[in-house]
């Protein structure tokens, strides 16, 4: 092989991490897809007790949305070493991923008020589970944005090649579990 071909073929080949990233999110992915089928073929079965979606939970999209644009204007802060910018909106996308979490507390709390409770109907623990399982990713989110912040804020903005790396899969995961809540948000609309 010459040398042009081998450095196009390492240029395209997907970085490990990335591709370790997207194994994961696959994995998510079917991970959600069963629990909404299961849903889906539970409610076909009978014995579903309806109930109205707190409003809350639509209120909190909103915030999830608005953490995926704060961080997309970090990362893009970043690119272009603009420190207040860069450190600024990660920070903005922190409280706002804390304020999902709250949120999807206080809309659990909503629901049991209602009288759907966990364990009432499985129409009402299905929403506890799969919202639930939805937390603890983003949870894990906020995890990564905390390492995120650490390195905002203890290292001079430079924006390397592997800082961009890093950078990116925490922009991705963040992007993705913002697009899975939306696809349940529509889902629980649509199905309760």
């Amino acid at each position: 092989m010459n040398t042009t071909m081998a450095s196009t073929y390492r240029s395209n080949k997907i970085h490990p991490l990335k591709l370790t990233l997207w194994v994961g999110i696959g994995s998510i992915i079917m991970m959600f897809a069963s629990l909404t089928s299961a849903f889906v073929v539970r409610r076909a079965a009978g014995n579903w007790y309806e109930f109205k979606l707190p409003d809350l939970f639509f209120i909190n999209t909103v915030v999830l949305v608005l953490s995926s644009v704060a961080l997309q204007l970090s990362y893009n802060a970043f690119k272009r070493s603009e420190a207040l910018a860069y450190r600024r909106w990660m920070v903005v996308t922190f409280i706002l991923g804390w304020l999902f979490v709250i949120l999807q507390y206080q809309g659990w709390i909503l629901m049991n008020a209602a009288g759907a409770t966990f364990t009432i109907n499985p129409s009402s623990s299905f929403i506890y589970l799969i919202s639930g399982v939805h937390a603890a990713h983003v949870l894990g989110g906020i995890v990564a944005l905390v390492v995120a912040m650490v390195f905002a804020f203890r290292l001079p903005v430079k924006p390397t090649p592997r800082r961009l790396m890093r950078f990116e899969l925490v922009l991705q995961y963040w992007h993705f579990v913002d697009i899975l809540w939306i696809y349940l948000i529509i889902f629980f609309a649509l199905y309760l």
